[in-house]
């Protein structure tokens, strides 16, 4: 990092997160951020769901809610960029305060509750996206919805045709009772009219699905059927916790998803559980609490064929992500990996 992004940081932790938050986005959007450009090698280079990536370092949902700054981020070293998470009609989200560091963790809480634009303002914007980066967008539900179910599948009917990739939340903490449609039966049926939607489209959008890390095994267990039961072409494994063991910060009892350091061995061990059910024939994206390239290495070897980050920049500044590539691809060398690819699942059996 270099010392004027270290300044920025400084700075910024010294206002409200939410608007330290609102000043980053403005940073970039108006060229002030760092943008190194790709991070790339034939040993980085890597596919994901028929998706080709120039490395395998994702930034997740939540940053970019309304996909705002896509230009800049496609200049930001990521090999793929999620935004939203993107609901029908625009809506606040919950009463603020809703976004907290924890520093003396590396982590955050936070309880927006899908606060966003909407689907037209965001689809617009995705119309005018650079070509060549490959961007997605996390599908999210009106808290007032009276269907619920519907509502992904009608956010990725109006913006399907600007994608890459989109990721059904049905795990997100913050807004009530999303998570139940996590059950088996409730997923099942919102994937196949997610699916049914996705395949009316003139392109084929690849569909993900992020999953909580709270779930116990039979939980995981479930996940795991309906993905292949539904044809899911990736699983995101995973979103925040409502965990809240070993903080020592201040704000450690707000109520909302946790995300961050705290997250990293739990959302990795849900991660590994996964791969050993599916058994390669879904791919896995792997976030949660990554904060540097050993933890990036880690959760390939534990089964993700990609990764993504976001809390850790609060504390390490945009460059993290292209940090993370190219160190990354040392440590595939030192391993004798020649491709992401084979890292995949080699050290799986460590986190069972």
């Amino acid at each position: 990092m270099k010392l004027t992004e270290k300044l920025a940081l400084k700075a910024l932790h010294q206002v409200d997160p939410e608007l330290a938050h609102g000043l980053s986005i403005k940073a970039l959007t108006s060229g002030l951020a760092p943008t190194p450009g790709p991070v790339t090698s034939p040993r980085l280079r890597c596919e994901i769901a028929g998706i080709q990536l120039p490395n395998p370092v994702g930034l997740a949902a939540g940053f970019d809610k309304n996909a705002e700054a896509l230009h800049p981020l496609s200049q930001a070293g990521f090999g793929f960029i999620e935004v939203g998470a993107a609901t029908p009609r625009p809506q606040p989200g919950n009463p603020k305060p809703r976004l907290f560091r924890l520093s003396e963790d590396k982590a955050a809480i936070n309880r927006f509750g899908f606060n966003n634009e909407g689907m037209e303002v965001i689809a617009a914007r995705l119309a005018q996206r650079p070509k060549d980066a490959v961007i997605g967008l996390n599908l999210g539900a009106n808290k007032d919805s009276d269907d619920r179910a519907a509502d992904f599948a009608r956010v990725l009917a109006h913006c399907g045709a600007h994608l890459d990739f989109a990721t059904v939340n049905v795990s997100s903490p913050n807004t009530e009772k999303l998570r139940d449609l996590q059950g088996k039966a409730a997923l099942s049926a919102l994937l196949s009219g997610v699916i049914e939607t996705r395949d009316g489209l003139a392109k084929r959008v690849p569909v993900f699905l992020k999953i909580a890390p709270d779930l116990d095994r039979a939980g995981i267990e479930d996940i795991a059927a309906v993905t292949l039961e539904t044809g899911i072409d990736a699983v995101i494994a995973t979103n925040t916790t409502l965990s809240r063991d070993g903080l020592q910060s201040a704000h450690r009892d707000e109520t909302g998803g946790l995300s961050g350091a705290p997250l990293f061995e739990k959302s990795t061990r849900v991660l590994a559980q996964l791969s050993e059910l599916l058994d390669g024939k879904v791919p896995l994206v792997g976030v949660g609490g990554i904060s540097d390239a050993k933890q990036a290495y880690a959760k390939i070897c534990a089964g993700a064929s990609a990764v993504q980050l976001y809390t850790a920049m609060v504390y390490g500044g945009l460059s993290l992500g292209a940090e993370i590539a190219q160190e990354l691809d040392g440590l595939l060398a030192r391993d004798g990996f020649d491709t992401v690819a084979a890292a995949v699942g080699s050290k799986r059996g460590d986190w069972l």
